[in-house]
């Protein structure tokens, strides 16, 4: 008899005490924003005024801006549309305090839309929706956010980021 991947951590947890780590848990089915949303996705409830801290469970539209040794700092962003062009990416205003801060999960499950090369010059891998469809290791996610700013959806589960999700943006 098959047992489901949530069955057999529920019955991992409660042989452990109730005690699971945080990586074999089962992440949820998150819904997804709009790809390209035309406004900040908000955080109701998120104090800004405190010190850079994670955003809440869910999936945020957004980009890294800064890696660190233990964490990286992300914000959210929104598509504009342009006279001439299909339109862009852009961030909150210069002073616009939301940022978030988060460390990134050793599994994290990072989905290039642009191949596992550390520059971001491989071939095109995305899905119907324009969404990075490879797998890639965390190496890869990590110094690719050091050198360019991706548009992503990020995932944050627990306090940490356990999905990153290039779009794909010409």
């Amino acid at each position: 008899m098959k047992r489901s991947l949530l069955a057999v951590a529920a019955a991992l947890s409660v042989a452990l005490g109730g005690a699971i780590p945080a990586e074999a848990a089962a992440i949820p089915n998150f819904p997804r924003p709009k790809v390209f949303g035309t406004t900040f996705q908000k955080d109701p409830g998120h104090d800004f005024t405190k010190r850079i801290s994670p955003r809440r469970d869910g999936i945020l539209r957004g980009w890294i801006t800064h890696v660190s040794r233990y964490e990286v700092e992300y914000e959210p962003i929104k598509w504009v549309r342009d006279k001439y062009t299909e339109g862009y990416f852009v961030g909150p205003p210069e002073g616009h305090v939301s940022a978030y801060a988060s460390p990134v999960a050793k599994n994290v499950v990072f989905l290039s839309a642009f191949g596992c090369s550390p520059t971001s010059g491989g071939h095109m891998t995305v899905d119907k929706v324009g969404l990075g469809a490879k797998r890639c290791p965390r190496k890869i996610l990590l110094t690719r956010a050091k050198k360019f700013t991706r548009p992503s959806l990020i995932t944050v589960y627990r306090g940490q980021i356990v999905k990153v999700q290039e779009i794909y943006t010409p």
